[in-house]
C-alpha cells in the first residue's frame, strides 16, 4: 500500500468525520476550515472522483430534491480499502515523527 498524499489524506478524514452527512457542500466547508483556503467546486469534485477511481471510496445518490431543482445529492463513504489506506498512513506518518525531538 501506498501513503495517501495530503490531500487525499484531507479529503479521506473529511469523509470520514461527517458520515452520513458527507457530500460537495459540508466537505468543501470543512476542508476550507482546515486548511484555511479557498476551494472552488472544480477543484473539489475532480479529486473526489479521483478518490472514488482508486477505490478510497464510493458514492451514493440521495433522493431528488425541489430545493435543488429535482438534483440529488451525491454522498460520499469510505471504503474499507480507504479506511486501510488512513491507517496505514496514519501509522507510517507516526513512524517517521517518532524519532524527530520537539521543534520547538
Amino acid at each position: 500500500m501506498e501513503l495517501l498524499t495530503v490531500v487525499e489524506e484531507m479529503l479521506l478524514l473529511t469523509v470520514f468525520k461527517l458520515g452520513d452527512n458527507a457530500y460537495g457542500v459540508p466537505i468543501r466547508e470543512t476542508v476550507m476550515e482546515m486548511t484555511g483556503k479557498r476551494i472552488v467546486y472544480g477543484t473539489l469534485y475532480n479529486s473526489l472522483n479521483q478518490l472514488v477511481r482508486k477505490g478510497y471510496v464510493r458514492t451514493e445518490r440521495g433522493e431528488p430534491t425541489a430545493a435543488r431543482g429535482g438534483r440529488s445529492k451525491v454522498f460520499y463513504r469510505l471504503t474499507d480499502y480507504g479506511t486501510e489506506a488512513l491507517q496505514f498512513t496514519r501509522d507510517r506518518r507516526s513512524a517517521i515523527w517518532a524519532d524527530v525531538p520537539d521543534l520547538a
